[in-house]
């Protein structure tokens, strides 16, 4: 899987297209990121937001030239598409969930498909897109442990995902989770709750543009980016791996006695370990040692804590 050689099989992700001449400046309208313009065969990442800012939606989305493809958590398909026909009004768009029709092929490879190739999203993390911010300690992305993570989404017709992976070796999820948590890439469902706010997991760096046009959400983002700090703030855990076993997702964080968050996602590395994401109170000392399930944990620090 790090050599490159395998694919993940993500079948369970929903798929939607998004047709018509208005797709793109429409949902440049009602998402986070910078969408008018996009070029086909390039990649975005934009989130929905709650009017109060929190995270509701992750679309990985590509567009072919006539068709925006976005792909989604597993689970919040039938959602995504529901808001999304409510906020149609007059405008030429079509929205469809061909999820029966297609599926979705993990790949560690940073690369724009060619024309001889199944359409893919290529994940931007942990570059800057457009006018956005870094919370993260590392901002240069050099430094960035997301850079040894390069990863796309292969969208393809059901009756051909057997022939897309062809020879190679099949990776489970628990290898592809481990990289992820490695990278400190957040991931929707895991990393977020109803309250999160994408400055509290380092997700305006690949899909919030600060300086676009009114969208759901935009006072929030706008008020904490500009005049504040988020309450809470993403951290990497080095779990203690003496026991062999991992602490259970949504475990408790405690420092002393007292819980400060959750763990959000966890995973043995090849190298690492037993490591895992957590989100906590943003004023916990980066010197304290956690409790997470049992487990002893020391922090590695990924949202700043003083920012």
């Amino acid at each position: 899987r790090v050599e490159g050689l395998a694919a993940v099989d993500l079948s369970n992700r929903g798929v939607l297209t998004i047709t018509g001449p208005d797709r793109l400046s429409w949902l440049h309208s009602i998402t986070t990121q910078m969408l008018t313009g996009l070029a086909p065969h390039t990649s975005a990442e934009t989130l929905v937001l709650s009017p109060k800012g929190h995270i509701e939606h992750d679309l990985h989305l590509v567009d072919d030239g006539q068709t925006a493809w976005v792909t989604v958590e597993p689970g919040t398909t039938e959602a995504l598409a529901s808001w999304l026909g409510s906020m149609r009004f007059m405008l030429r768009v079509e929205v469809a969930d061909v999820s029966a029709d297609y599926a979705v092929v993990g790949e560690p490879v940073r690369a724009e498909t060619t024309a001889a190739e199944p359409l893919a999203w290529i994940d931007p993390w942990p570059f800057l897109v457009g006018d956005t911010a870094a919370y993260s300690a590392v901002v240069d992305p050099a430094q960035h442990p997301g850079t040894k993570r390069p990863w796309r989404e292969l969208i393809v017709p059901t009756e051909q995902l057997a022939a897309t992976i062809g020879d190679r070796p099949l990776a489970g999820m628990w290898a592809a989770e481990a990289l992820r948590v490695a990278a400190w890439r957040p991931r929707l469902g895991f990393e977020t709750d109803q309250r999160t706010i994408p400055h509290e997991i380092d997700w305006l760096r690949t899909a919030v543009h600060l300086h676009k046009g009114c969208y759901r959400g935009q006072e929030t983002v706008a008020r904490v980016h500009n005049l504040g700090r988020p309450p809470r703030r993403l951290v990497f855990l080095h779990l203690d791996g003496s026991g062999h076993v991992l602490p259970e997702l949504d475990a408790e964080v405690e420092v002393d006695g007292r819980v400060v968050g959750r763990m959000t996602s966890a995973a043995l590395h090849h190298e690492l370990g037993p490591i895992a994401l957590a989100v906590i109170k943003r004023n916990t000392p980066l010197e304290a040692v956690c409790l997470v399930g049992g487990l002893s944990a020391s922090q590695e620090e990924v949202v700043q804590r003083e920012a």
